[in-house]
């Protein structure tokens, strides 16, 4: 991670994992997942792509054949950092907590320690908004929700 962090030279661009696949004898695939407090364009990965693709030819880190991916981690790919969830204050998330239940609602805020949702409740077709505060150490998983508002 530290390799492909080293390439980014915007300091409103993050790294967010690296994933590695296929060590049990097949093709190696390295996944490196980038965002942006912006967003993040794919003209910026290829650059990100070419330039780690370069250094990891050249160091031989690998030592056989590989793909290198460079995306964004895109909705289907939980939040991991605090970072993203304050890129996405104001979208709407479902969190699953450690004890396996889940919580739907507006994200209002983030810190490094937590995040506040204004979670909803329905009952009796009736609506319910209460303000939480979510440790991210209670967290399991956050997924923003897509709107077709």
């Amino acid at each position: 991670m530290q390799m492909a962090d080293r390439h980014l030279d915007d300091p409103a661009l993050f790294m967010v994992d690296v994933v590695i696949k296929g060590l049990d004898g097949g093709k190696v695939k390295v996944i490196v997942l980038v965002d942006g407090d912006e967003g993040i364009t794919i003209d910026t990965c290829a650059g990100l792509s070419r330039a780690l693709g370069a250094e990891l030819e050249e160091q031989d880190v690998i030592g056989h054949a590989y793909t290198l991916e460079v995306s964004s981690p895109g909705l289907d790919h939980p939040l991991a950092m605090p970072r993203q969830y304050q890129k996405n204050v104001g979208r709407r998330v479902k969190v699953t907590l450690t004890d396996g239940s889940q919580v739907v609602g507006e994200l209002l805020s983030a810190t490094e320690e937590n995040f506040d949702v204004a979670v909803e409740t329905t009952e009796k077709k009736k609506t319910t908004i209460t303000p939480t505060t979510l440790a991210y150490g209670e967290i399991q998983k956050t997924m923003v929700l897509v709107s077709f508002k």
